[in-house]
């Protein structure tokens, strides 16, 4: 790979920024790179400008964080040109917390800045000690080094970052939470002050208000940012721009994911009717070819050498990866009532975690617990499910119960196994729902190669540790599903499988997660830690009872422990559809023509940016092409709104 770049990636640069902000921060030229087999990307032209918020989407494996770690300099293409402007910053958080790091919150930001943030490290450790403790020359010696490289600047800046992210400075990294961590690290990353954010999956371990306060802090943060995420909430939220990996190839959707879930159904499409007319065409030249010996006499060359090259294009075609297919093992009906909760308390002194709460649970419930990390969600499932024993009251769990639980953490597997033993425990043929399958069949439905199968879990990635955990929890027979945070690390396409497969589950369920979306898709009833123990019962999703809580708090009421059961309006017959008038109805005949017109139109500007030589251009000309996008687009989901108040013109 050529990679022409300033010192971007150096750990600090103090002077002001010398890139022109109206260029691309940085620019991927034709880039390759592969880890053996396809590649994971594929003469991939990209860049970045500053202020966008890109959502970097695909499938798990496509290559999303591996494009992120050739944007960071992490590791090196194949071949192609990296472009960095100079004095751009980039800084990357990663999905995982590295098992290495250890001492303060504040040691942990700092080593963001290199060998200066080690010294004032060792400074803030130092001034820190108790009194009679201290090693004056130490100190000394290591304010020499600060005030020679004008070091205290920066010091108020890890200061400024710590405050900023409310991290507790003095703390050990190793004591947090998880989703603390990921804060701290959060914080490391920006210390730097970095012109290019990278992230991914920001928002796994994270509890919902701290993904709230994530999503406000990102939206007014003024540099670029590339985020990963599976929350599509959190995506619709911050991203100005989708760019989307699929069989190696880069393509960039500008406006928001509704605009791109839609257009891209369309290509997905069109792609679909190409490679039909072309396999159509390939057959008809092979049964030419295979005539007999008059034919092949008369054979025109031109005509065979297209055929060779059309069977090499065959060959070389990248079908999309197929979508999971999943099916729950169903135990039959359990008894009408599942559990029943009578009073129940537990907690450690000083922390009370369940307070006096009492509960019914019903045969075909789909209920969502939520609450911040700590909170007490796990141990309010285990008292339910009678892992833990309340300290106060009862829990009676019904007849005919048959539990299956997806723990967050994956304790379920075996990393000394490989997929195929975690999944089948010495079986050959999986039951389910009356059917027997093949175990490997079984894995091949939640995308695992017969190799992939036989190689240790060790290697799996976390999207596929997450699905293999899936395969092993739908292959046993429940009519209770426990499910502890089941979305990190699923690409979204499975996600959504997921999301119908559950509401359609015959049984009950108990859902952990801190997905807003996920829950308002799937759950019919939220549980709320509402903090000292105090737990609150809403109706529907996880909208809904925020919904709830604004209404209360804005009467100035307090939200009730029990929602009371509604009375039932009576029926009201259903009002006439408002007849269009000759104007709309024109208008509405007309409409997809012009919505096709649009989209041509869009199409053509979005492939120039695809081109290498776009961004030669001047940065006035690239500002002025982006900003005819986004007319076009704020145009398009326009229209798309009016054909749809049209085509449903409301009652008279």
């Amino acid at each position: 790979m050529h990679a022409v770049r300033g010192d971007a990636l150096t750990p600090l640069r103090y002077g002001a920024l010398t890139y022109n902000a109206r260029m691309p921060l940085i620019t991927l030229n034709h880039v390759d790179y592969g880890v053996g087999g396809p590649l994971l990307l594929e003469k991939v032209d990209f860049s970045v400008e500053p202020g966008e918020r890109i959502a970097l989407i695909g499938r798990n494996g496509a290559g999303k964080s591996t494009l992120l770690r050739l944007l960071s300099g992490d590791i090196r293409a194949d071949d192609g040109q990296l472009r960095l402007s100079d004095g751009v910053r980039i800084a990357r958080l990663t999905q995982e917390v590295p098992p290495a790091l250890a001492g303060s919150v504040y040691d942990v930001v700092a080593q963001g800045l290199g060998e200066l943030g080690d010294w004032l490290a060792t400074f803030h450790r130092l001034s820190h000690a108790p009194e009679g403790q201290v090693d004056v020359d130490a100190m000394a010696h290591v304010q020499t080094l600060i005030e020679a490289h004008h070091g205290w600047s920066v010091d108020s800046r890890v200061e400024q970052v710590i405050q900023r992210l409310d991290l507790p400075a003095d703390a050990q990294f190793a004591a947090l939470s998880g989703g603390m961590k990921r804060r701290v690290l959060l914080g490391q990353a920006l210390v730097t002050e970095p012109d290019l954010l990278l992230l991914d999956e920001p928002t796994n371990h994270l509890d919902i208000a701290s993904i709230d306060w994530l999503e406000g802090f990102l939206a007014a943060r003024k540099g670029a940012l590339i985020f990963v995420t599976h929350d599509r909430r959190f995506l619709r939220a911050l991203a100005t721009r989708i760019v989307e990996i699929d069989r190696g190839q880069v393509t960039s959707w500008p406006g928001n994911w509704d605009n791109y879930v839609r257009r891209r159904e369309e290509r997905l499409n069109s792609e679909a009717q190409g490679n039909a007319r072309f396999d159509k065409m390939l057959a008809q030249e092979e049964v030419w070819i295979r005539q007999g010996i008059k034919a092949r006499r008369t054979r025109d060359e031109g005509r065979v050498r297209r055929l060779e090259q059309m069977r090499r294009d065959r060959e070389q075609r990248r079908e999309q990866q197929g979508a999971v297919k999943m099916a729950v093992a169903d135990a039959g009906a359990s008894g009408r009532k599942v559990i029943e909760a009578k009073g129940i308390s537990f907690g450690y002194p000083g922390l009370p975690l369940v307070q006096a709460f009492s509960t019914t649970i019903l045969r075909g419930d789909r209920i969502g617990l939520v609450g911040a990390n700590g909170s007490g969600k796990t141990t309010l499932l285990r008292l339910l499910l009678g892992d833990l024993q309340p300290q106060t009251g009862e829990v009676q769990r019904g007849s005919n119960l048959q539990i299956a639980y997806f723990d967050q953490h994956r304790g379920t597997l075996r990393d000394d196994w490989n997929a195929l033993d975690n999944v089948s425990e010495g079986r050959e043929f999986i039951e389910i729902n009356g059917g027997r399958k093949h175990v490997i069949g079984y894995l091949q439905d939640f995308l695992f190669t017969p190799e992939r199968a036989r190689a240790p879990i060790t290697r799996l990635s976390g999207g596929e540790r997450n699905r293999l955990l899936l395969a092993k929890l739908f292959a046993q027979p429940s009519n209770l599903l426990v499910m502890d945070e089941p979305t990190n690390d699923l690409d979204v396409e499975t996600l959504e499988l997921l999301e119908d497969l559950l509401a359609d589950y015959p049984g009950t369920l108990l859902l952990v997660s801190h997905d807003r979306d996920f829950l308002d898709a799937v759950v019919t009833s939220t549980i709320v830690m509402e903090g000292d123990g105090q737990i609150g019962e809403f109706v529907g999703g996880y909208s809904d009872w925020l919904r709830q809580r604004r209404a209360a708090s804005a009467a100035g009421a307090v939200m009730p422990d029990k929602i009371p059961v509604a009375v039932a309006a009576p029926a009201v017959p259903a009002p006439a559809k408002r007849k269009l008038s000759f104007k709309d109805a024109r208008e509405l005949e007309q409409l997809p023509a012009r919505i096709e017109g649009m989209e041509a139109e869009l199409a053509e500007l979005g492939a120039q940016l695809a081109e290498p030589e776009f961004y030669q251009r001047d940065g006035a000309v690239i500002a002025e092409h982006n900003a005819k996008m986004a007319e076009i687009q704020a145009g398009l989901d326009t229209l798309y709104q009016r054909w749809e108040a049209l085509e449903n013109p409301g009652t008279a």
